[in-house]
């Protein structure tokens, strides 16, 4: 690509050491955009930073956060200020499973999950919005969902509750903000290879397969390239929306 469309730009995403979050910052990286990656280990985070800069010659920082803590949000908010003084993406990605079925599921079970998958994103999406709204040609945010929020999954009474969740804070971001530029969607993936899903059982692995009409799994690009558009000019008229990625899994949804 001879034109990178990002290049001048600074993107934020949470949990991109690895997985979904990585291939999101490497396919922002990849059209130019400096990056902040931020996941729980510092160790983590500079690798995945360093090896990101060198592969697609940007500036890209590691900063070690838990997004359920207020504090670490806000020094996180500091160091990006410090190193690239505004952001301009902001893709809450970051994520926890805890499955059980509903009868056997432990109190702290739930509260970590809605902990990560929910209050993270407010709190991150709170400590950055000030830099989103001053971004040159308005901010923009990608909630990463899932499919779970929209149908509800057997033994994911706290995956799918907070995915739920996260849809309808997406679009009070999307409401709120729309008069400042600022546009915020949400992506609801199907069932994606990751070391997320990976540990689930084969058994478990099989059956959503099989519930998948176009008859495979999804990938980490699958993903992030949808969240590359919504990043993009193309998408400067889309606020408010959810996005199913999902090979068909939650057609009529």
């Amino acid at each position: 690509m001879s034109e990178k469309p990002f290049k001048g730009k600074v993107a934020l995403v949470t949990g991109s050491a690895r997985g979904i979050g990585r291939s999101i910052a490497e396919d922002l990286a990849e059209w130019g955009a400096d990056q902040v990656i931020l996941d729980m280990k510092q160790e983590d985070c500079d690798k995945t930073a360093q090896e990101i800069s060198s592969e697609f010659a940007v500036k890209a920082v590691g900063v070690a956060c838990n997004v359920t803590n207020k504090e670490q949000v806000g020094q996180a908010a500091d160091k990006i200020k410090a190193e690239f003084g505004g952001l301009n993406f902001l893709v809450n990605n970051a994520g926890i499973l805890r499955d059980n079925l509903l009868i056997r599921m432990k109190e702290e079970d739930w509260d970590i999950v809605m902990d990560v998958n929910l209050k993270g994103p407010f709190l991150v999406t709170q400590g950055m919005l000030r830099m989103l709204m001053k971004a040159d040609g308005g901010g923009r945010i990608v909630n990463i969902s899932s499919v779970s929020g929209l149908v509800g999954q057997a033994g994911q009474a706290n995956y799918s509750s907070s995915k739920s969740g996260l849809i309808g804070f997406t679009k009070v971001v999307a409401r709120e903000y729309a008069s400042k530029g600022l546009l915020c969607n949400a992506i609801c993936p199907g069932y994606v290879q990751t070391d997320l899903t990976g540990g689930l059982t084969e058994e478990v692995q099989q059956m959503l397969k099989e519930s998948i009409p176009l008859g495979r799994a999804g990938k980490v690009e699958d993903i992030s390239r949808v969240v590359r558009f919504l990043c993009s000019d193309d998408a400067s008229f889309i606020t408010g929306n959810v996005i199913r990625v999902d090979g068909g899994t939650a057609i009529g949804m």
